[in-house]
């Protein structure tokens, strides 16, 4: 049976949720600018914009996921990964309080909700994000946002692990190097998720 986007994107049973699009991931002052290289080539912020547009019209909850640290670092795991143990060299790196953890301008609205993380890749392990979402109703989130090669993958995982459909917006995401996103994208989150451009998106919202 062929997939039903707009079955599928029921507003009463949909959440969109938008990973790390914070000023200091790809916005001002960007600690990651391969990571930003690579979405404005993708368009990832006029697509993000568009798929959060048409959710809020269509009366369908936003919800940025989005992650910081204290500048003592409790409540975060800071030696458990490589690749948090490189980040965490840089004292100042997305702390709590500054411009960094803000969500990028334009992205977001009076309305949306935020889900704050202090630790790991993806956003639903100790944060409330799951309450939240069941509280709503919630059946099918949307994904976009970054990165491919972490946060997005990890969403997808969690979120299918625990009951959600998921729909990634394929165009409103990146990953470096972009070969290797698109490479996950084709053979792992396709095990995972339907993916979608952000045109065809909001147009299920449209009607």
């Amino acid at each position: 049976m062929p997939f039903d986007l707009r079955a599928a994107l029921a507003p009463e049973r949909t959440a969109v949720l938008a990973m790390e699009l914070q000023e200091g991931v790809i916005g001002e002052g960007a600690r990651f600018p391969e990571l930003a290289a690579a979405a404005d080539r993708a368009g990832l912020r006029a697509n993000a914009a568009r798929v959060l547009g048409a959710a809020r019209a269509a009366g369908v909850p936003v919800v940025h996921c989005t992650a910081a640290f204290r500048a003592d670092r409790r409540g975060s795991h800071t030696g458990n990964s490589p690749f948090i143990r490189r980040l965490l060299r840089d004292p100042g790196h997305m702390l709590e309080g500054t411009p960094a953890v803000e969500v990028l301008g334009g992205l977001r609205a009076p309305g949306d909700l935020e889900s704050r993380r202090h630790h790991g890749f993806s956003p639903f392990t100790g944060t409330g994000l799951d309450t939240a979402l069941r509280a709503m109703g919630t059946g099918t989130v949307v994904a976009l946002g970054l990165s491919v090669n972490l946060g997005v993958l990890g969403l997808a995982l969690e979120a299918v692990n625990l009951g959600y459909r998921v729909v990634v917006a394929e165009d409103a995401v990146a990953g470096v190097p972009e070969e290797y996103a698109r490479a996950v994208m084709e053979n792992t989150i396709a095990l995972l998720a339907a993916r979608a451009p952000a045109a065809d998106i909001a147009a299920a919202w449209a009607g």
